[in-house]
């Protein structure tokens, strides 16, 4: 599962916008706002975030899963879980955690 977080996440590191991740997905725009806007796991057709998830993979990016280690070969950033998160809740429950990458 990929959360909303991770997947706005993904465009802003690969520096695109909403149509651009929509383009290279085949998917509409409005279907890339739903999905970004999802509370947690990002929720929707399944061959639609096939299709996103696939997408950023191609571009570059990699997905990683709460409690996964990533692989070597490029700069990354996670999110862990930390007192006080400034996000007003834990990231646990938002399907990230873990070190930095």
């Amino acid at each position: 599962m990929i959360t909303a977080a991770q997947m706005r996440a993904a465009r802003m590191l690969l520096g695109i916008d909403q149509k651009t991740l929509a383009e290279l997905a085949g998917v509409s725009v409005p279907t890339v706002q739903r999905m970004e806007a999802s509370k947690g796991n990002v929720r929707g057709v399944v061959e639609s975030l096939t299709r996103v998830v696939e997408a950023l993979e191609r571009a570059g990016v990699e997905l990683i899963g709460e409690g996964a280690v990533s692989t070597p070969g490029g700069r990354g950033v996670r999110l862990r879980a930390a007192a006080g998160s400034l996000a007003g809740g834990s990231a646990a429950t938002a399907g990230e955690g873990g070190d930095a990458a």
